[in-house]
């Protein structure tokens, strides 16, 4: 069964970003009164706060094809260890972003923390985006590009191994849904990674529960939990306008809450993570209040 105490960490990191605005993410949650929403819940709710990062205006670069490299490989090294702590003390930890690249981090922790118990975790990631780019294939050298490709083995070597292990999930217990958004070069990288890849025409001609009930099987299969990471903009950008890089024509609000029942009804889900909401883009904080309300379903709210 889940934890019954949740423990946020917010994570402003927008390094793996090309667009400033995500360091802002956290605090946009917590506003959307995300602690209430899950204390309603049952739940023990703890903040671990945010996490320092380095700032985007005194930090070079570096290398053009893996950017802010090692500012971001820190906060995720520091990410991956609060989780592991997290989970140590019967927790769930709940992270709340700043860009996708603080993936890396959380599922290195979740990895790790089952890894060294002989289990393995599985994965069901919500993004408009493949996130498979490695730095020979990604056009922006943008590094939130790339965290699923890292988390499934691929990529830089120093980020791959964040988990301590190669892959931090297997490509056959993993599954991203909603994708409608992929770079030519990166497609040939989900294609062979093994991972159960659901665009947006799988969920218009099967519908979201086929869609969700292969992606738990492939999760929930030989592992001990699921993670669940959930990029804002897979949602349609009329529900969720709040994100960096809006693509047309995403998941719907009752797509996006049956997705999150199904996965709370396994009762598998061992931690998650809400990101890419960029306050600046947004309406009255609605896309941080959605993303609050997709917790609090995958938590196990119900409408009855």
């Amino acid at each position: 069964m889940p934890a019954r105490k949740v423990t946020f960490i917010g994570v402003p990191l927008d390094l793996g970003a090309g667009r400033r605005g995500v360091d802002m993410g956290p605090s946009a949650f917590r506003l959307a009164d995300i602690h209430q929403k899950v204390r309603e819940l049952g739940y023990e709710v703890d903040d671990a706060g945010d996490m320092e990062v380095s700032i985007r205006e005194t930090t070079d670069p570096g290398d053009p094809r893996l950017r802010f490299l090692k500012e971001i490989r820190a906060a995720c090294e520091a990410l991956r260890d609060k989780v592991v702590a997290i989970l140590g003390q019967g927790g769930m930890p709940v992270v709340l972003g700043g860009d996708h690249s603080i993936a890396m981090g959380s599922i290195a922790g979740v990895s790790r923390f089952y890894r060294e118990r002989r289990k393995k975790v599985g994965l069901v990631w919500f993004d408009a985006h493949g996130d498979m780019n490695t730095p020979q294939t990604s056009p922006s050298g943008n590094i939130h590009g790339m965290p699923l490709a890292v988390a499934l083995g691929l990529g830089e070597e120093s980020l791959v191994r964040l988990g301590g292990s190669v892959p931090m999930v297997d490509g056959s217990r993993a599954a991203v849904v909603g994708l409608r958004d992929v770079d030519p070069a990166e497609r040939e990288n989900i294609k062979g990674s093994g991972i159960g890849a659901f665009t947006m025409r799988d969920i218009d001609e099967r519908g979201m529960r086929t869609v969700m009930e292969e992606a738990i099987k492939r999760a929930t299969t030989g592992t001990a939990g699921i993670h669940v990471s959930v990029d804002l903009d897979g949602m349609d950008p009329g529900l969720a306008p709040g994100v960096g890089t809006p693509a047309a024509g995403g998941i719907s609000y009752r797509e996006a809450h049956l997705a999150m029942e199904m996965l709370a009804d396994t009762g598998q889900v061992v931690s998650a993570e809400l990101v890419e909401v960029n306050p600046i883009l947004d309406q009255q904080n609605g896309t941080a209040r959605l993303g609050a309300g997709l917790l609090a379903s995958l938590l196990g709210k119900k409408i009855l």
